[in-house]
């Protein structure tokens, strides 16, 4: 059951306002140096602008994985200079696995930390602006390569060097990224959905989205929350 994975940088951020006529945005991060201390609501430091539907204990810590740029710069040749690490405003930054590798609910270690897998990431139309490219959001949806979130079960400190150990898997049928691409999925088998809404390790929005969607008659509109 190993799986690692190096922290490559640590990132901050806090709200600012970027784009006329828009909210406040904290997507853009700065990579930072040093041990940092990590609590059940993230780095102390790192703000959100939008509490609402960012940052809370299940959405404590957004880590994305590094071997996901070179894709993006394959698919977005003309915005090749945002696809590097830090890029899409995540905290962490990793070398060592992906989605593909994991399951929602692996716990790990992570410096003197200890943290959970609770959800993978929902793009918005924040990431559109952030990127300069309006077709980001949709197209990091559609290829499951979101990143995810993590909860935090221990405090502790972290920083970059330190290496994630995965440590336990409670839930070894629930692969990461096909939650990620069931999550997205308008056609999404029902059945599917309502064993996801019952997953206790799944965070409680997710869940509360899967069990909409375990309704066959459920048509989720996302057409807000991608182009804003």
């Amino acid at each position: 059951m190993t799986q690692t994975a190096k922290i490559l940088g640590l990132y901050l951020g806090k709200p600012e306002h970027r784009w006329q006529g828009k909210d406040p945005t904290a997507i853009r991060k700065v990579l930072t140096s040093g041990p940092l201390q990590v609590t059940k609501t993230g780095i102390t430091g790192d703000q959100q602008a939008d509490l609402a539907v960012h940052g809370g204990p299940e959405k404590a810590l957004h880590i994305y994985p590094s071997e996901h740029y070179d894709s993006w710069r394959t698919d977005f040749p003309e915005k090749a200079d945002i696809f590097r690490v830090g890029g899409f405003g995540e905290n962490i930054s990793s070398q060592g696995f992906t989605e593909q590798d994991l399951c929602v609910g692996d716990v790990f270690t992570a410096g003197s930390a200890r943290i959970q897998i609770s959800q993978g990431r929902q793009p918005c139309w924040k990431l559109n602006l952030h990127t300069g490219n309006p077709a980001q959001a949709a197209a990091f949806q559609k290829s499951g390569k979101t990143g995810w979130y993590f909860r935090v079960l221990e405090e502790g400190r972290m920083e970059a060097g330190d290496v994630l150990t995965l440590t336990d898997r409670p839930c070894p049928d629930w692969n990461l990224r096909q939650v990620i691409l069931a999550r997205f999925d308008p056609r999404l088998d029902p059945d599917i959905a309502a064993a996801l809404s019952r997953l206790d390790q799944l965070a409680e929005p997710w869940r509360t989205s899967f069990a909409k969607k375990a309704n066959r008659d459920y048509v989720e509109d996302t057409s807000r929350r991608l182009k804003g």
